[in-house]
């Protein structure tokens, strides 16, 4: 026993041989290889553990027996089992209900040929290239394939992966299960196609139909030798040795005479060796197999262990994986037929050998696929996620329908991560994308006051071809929305309360269910999400923020829209503001504001409303008065800021000081008009003033005919407008984007059309201009007014003199107090004249500022800007003083009107 310890397996096992056939080592040399052949195959009893070939066996077992009717039950009930998923174990209880129905008598399926081969080939495929196959076992299923009188049924059973060799079927492969898609291979998924492909091969017509071939080897002298020549390269080669060596060639590895060139990237005979040229091009031809099964391997190797290729790339790889698994199982079987035709001893050149034209037909489709995926790796070499996906679904536009179902399959299993990133998103508002693969992108580093704006983007590269610009938007907007209402409007309501989240893709089959109808059920998921997420965010901001209300607030205040409340507010500021700005304090302001709101019907406005109301001192530039720093200003915060941005309230804030002066000049020119009649009695004994009240009666009505034009078209036809405009589209709004979108074009027409742009700049600083010079006039007036009410107090004062005088006896006057009056009167006349020039020079300026204001908003773009023109010269004044009017309003008037 010592002495057999110390030798080795294989000469334990050759004495074995020895002494069971009682022969010498030299006469037992091939039934010890056979032994050494069993002793280190891999074979195992297997069962075929797929559903649908069992069910396919229990129904054929049913029709043999003449039960039709209970086939076509228990099809039906099989589909209602399949759909309603109560059992997870179908396959066994399948299984086992067709062991019950089958003879004892007959032999058990464990050991056939078919399970033997669905077994899984070996993740490395280069190493153990083929199954350990036990020999002398295909006979066994082939007396089921022969008809009467030993002739060959046709088969044209189809098969989902690249080993089919007969008419493929549309649907694609196989699905990959999870365990592949979690990196694992897997373990007795997809059994039976080895078992179709050993049925696709031809029969050894060395048997006879019926006869079951020994399980040993078979006598020698029943072997036909094949030709060899060992080594010997001028020898002209076989094509048995070319089969041998173009079996190696597909899966990459170097044959005896078929090696790869690098120089040329392709497989290419030894120069040396003596073949036949339709030998040589028929190899040539079956060698490219092998280069792309190399191609698409070199890169399911390179980029399966790169972990940034993430999810979406590593779907990728699996699907490649799979197809090259379904290619292997075609490998090993026609290996085990050679190996078969090895120990039967079948020459070549009979009918059921393997010859090379047989290879090219087998290969035939195989090879087209593995072309597609060839060309899909090139197509998608340096591509990730989404653009993966993209790239993966712009290949199956093809009107091939077996290389369509190929990609169609392949992109179910691409965009299984990506549509689970969606409905994490959309149902979730979780977004947990490692590998920047999913087409939203978060940036954590912004604050939660800019949340909506800044967050949460698109990543426009990253979106797939399959879904739409649309779709992709509403997905952005449900994921945000959720977020939004968690971390700002701190609402604790749970997602699934808000969308309850329907089915989503559990596994890649409901993927490639959900990409079949984009259009249907896919779009139907997203838009119920959309429009109940998006409909219960405008809920809390409107109840609980009270968004509508504020929108309507700064309508009222920051756009002077409460006209009461305005004018209450300028009487009592107007001898604040007419101090010097530096003189002026805030809580003096803010008292007066508080006084104004008290006194008009702003009082009843919401106290959440009232409390944001303040005033706010502009910077101070030297010689500012009051009126020109003083500002409404109202505080945003929490989820409304979200509308009301910084950038909005500084356009308020713009508006509101526009419109304030705009304001203010018709307050003077209502001070002015007022002063005019007032002092129109009192001054009608001063004759010498009559032209000089006149001039100033006929530019303040200038002034007055001015402003109110201008006041219509900012109120009117600016504010109103818009305002209407932007209050169908808030009411309308399905998003809280829209609302924020109808309130920024609200506010940049309100710039444009006031003049607050930088297009319109020139107009603004000419409407400025005729503000000055109003402000001007009313200095120059009230200057007149002063003069002349002082002079006229004098002249009473010394009329009331002399009739006291006269009524006491005395004389009225003396000369010397005559010749002071006239002489005062005089100088008072002597600066009538002064009035006169400086009114003049005011009316020159001010008339020479509306022209150019003119001649620069009829030749504007902005109609309504054209038509204010004609009212604010609507007797053609201007038009007849300047020949530039007369041209601009000639084309003006001769221009067809845009909405025609």
């Amino acid at each position: 026993m010592a002495a057999l310890d110390q030798k080795s397996p294989n000469v334990l096992l050759q004495s074995l041989c020895c002494r069971i056939t009682g022969k010498s080592e030299a006469e037992v040399a091939h039934q010890f290889q056979y032994a050494v052949r069993v002793v280190g195959s891999n074979y195992a009893p297997t069962i075929e553990r797929d559903e649908f070939l069992v069910s396919e066996k229990i129904k054929k077992e049913l029709l043999k027996q003449r039960r039709e009717g209970d086939a076509a039950l228990f099809s039906e009930l099989h589909r209602k089992l399949q759909t309603q998923g109560v059992l997870k174990h179908r396959w066994s209880v399948l299984y086992l209900l067709l062991s019950l129905c089958e003879d004892p008598r007959k032999p058990s399926r464990v050991g056939s040929y078919g399970a033997l081969f669905a077994q899984a080939l070996p993740r490395d495929a280069h190493s153990t290239p083929f199954y350990c196959t036990r020999p002398g076992s295909l006979p066994l299923s082939y007396p089921e394939r022969l008809g009467p009188g030993g002739s060959q049924i046709s088969t044209s059973m189809g098969t989902s992966g690249i080993s089919s060799l007969g008419v493929y079927s549309l649907n694609g492969p196989t699905p990959t299960p999870q365990p592949l898609l979690a990196g694992h291979p897997p373990q007795t998924a997809g059994q039976q196609l080895g078992s179709r492909l050993a049925w696709a091969l031809p029969n050894t017509s060395a048997l006879a139909p019926t006869s079951r071939a020994p399980l040993g080897p078979p006598p020698l002298s029943t072997r036909a030798p094949r030709p060899r020549h060992d080594g010997d390269l001028t020898a002209e080669v076989g094509e048995a040795a070319l089969v041998r060596d173009i079996l190696y060639v597909f899966q990459g590895i170097d044959g005896k005479f078929i090696k790869m060139s690098n120089t040329d990237n392709c497989y290419k005979i030894d120069s040396k060796v003596v073949l036949c040229k339709s030998l040589r091009d028929t190899s040539s031809r079956l060698a490219e197999l092998g280069w792309l099964h190399n191609k698409i391997r070199k890169y399911t190797d390179s980029r399966s262990l790169d972990r940034a290729f993430g999810l979406v790339g590593q779907s990728f790889c699996a699907s490649l994986h799979q197809e090259l698994k379904e290619y292997y199982r075609l490998l090993a079987v026609l290996h085990s037929q050679l190996q078969v035709e090895d120990d039967q001893g079948v020459n070549l050149g009979v009918e059921s050998s393997l010859t090379l034209r047989r290879l090219l037909v087998w290969t035939y489709d195989p090879k087209v696929r593995l072309k597609t995926l060839a060309a899909l790796v090139d197509f998608c070499q340096g591509r990730k996620g989404g653009e993966l996906a993209s790239a993966v679904h712009a290949y199956g536009k093809t009107g091939d329908p077996q290389m369509r179902a190929l990609v169609q399959h392949i992109l179910s299993l691409v965009s299984h991560p990506i549509l689970n990133f969606l409905y994490r998103w959309i149902y979730d508002g979780e977004l947990e994308d490692t590998y920047h693969e999913f087409f939203v992108a978060s940036d954590p580093t912004v604050k939660t006051d800019r949340l909506w704006h800044d967050k949460y983007s698109l990543r426009k590269s990253m979106i797939p071809t399959f879904i739409t610009m649309d779709q992709a938007r509403k997905v952005l907007l449900i994921g945000k929305s959720i977020n939004f209402l968690h971390q700002v409007c701190h609402d604790r309501t749970s997602p699934g309360k808000i969308t309850p989240a329907s089915k989503s893709t559990d596994s890649p089959k409901d993927a490639a269910e959900l990409l079949s109808d984009l259009e249907g059920a896919f779009q139907g998921k997203i838009d119920a999400a959309y429009f109940e997420t998006s409909k219960y965010l405008l809920n809390v901001l409107n109840q609980n923020y009270l968004l509508l209300e504020h929108l309507q607030a700064m309508r009222r205040y920051l756009l002077l829209g409460q006209g009461d409340f305005i004018r209450h507010l300028m009487d009592l500021l107007k001898p604040e503001l007419a101090r010097p700005a530096t003189t002026l304090y805030q809580h003096n302001l803010t008292g007066i504001l508080e006084t104004a709101v008290r006194a008009t019907n702003a009082q009843y406005d919401n106290a959440e409303i009232l409390k944001r109301l303040d005033v706010r001192l502009l910077e101070v530039s030297p010689g500012d008065t009051g009126w020109d720093v003083f500002s409404l200003d109202y505080h945003v915060e929490g989820p409304i800021a979200t509308v009301f941005t910084r950038e909005c309230m500084s356009h308020y804030l713009r508006v509101f000081n526009f419109l304030w002066r705009a304001k203010r000049m018709e307050y003077i020119l209502t001070d002015i008009w007022k002063g005019q009649m007032c002092n129109a009695k009192l001054l009608k004994s001063m004759p010498e003033l009559s032209g000089v009240l006149h001039q100033c009666h006929i530019l303040a009505n200038e002034m007055v005919h001015f402003i109110h034009q201008m006041q219509y078209y900012i109120t009117f036809e600016v504010l109103e407008c818009c305002w209407d405009e932007l209050w169908n589209k808030v009411e309308k709004a399905q998003d809280l984007d829209h609302i924020i979108a109808a309130h920024e074009r609200f506010l940049d027409s309100v710039i444009s059309r006031c003049l607050l742009d930088t297009n319109s700049r020139s107009l603004l600083n000419q409407l400025r201009a005729i503000f000055d010079q109003i402000i001007e006039f009313q200095s120059a007036q009230d200057s007149l007014y002063r003069s002349a009410l002082e002079e006229l107090t004098l002249r009473l004062q010394y009329e009331e003199r002399k009739k006291q005088r006269d009524s006491e006896g005395e004389w009225g006057v003396t000369a010397e107090k005559e010749a002071e009056e006239n002489r005062r009167i005089q100088e008072f006349q002597e600066t009538i004249p002064k009035m006169r020039s400086q009114l003049r020079i005011l009316t020159h300026f001010y008339q020479g500022i509306v022209q150019q204001f003119l001649v620069l908003i009829m030749t504007s773009p902005d109609e309504s800007l054209r038509f204010l023109s004609f009212r604010l010269d609507f007797n053609e004044h201007y038009r007849a003083r300047d020949p530039r009017l007369r041209a601009s309003l000639g084309t003006t008037r001769g221009r067809r009107p845009s909405n025609i």
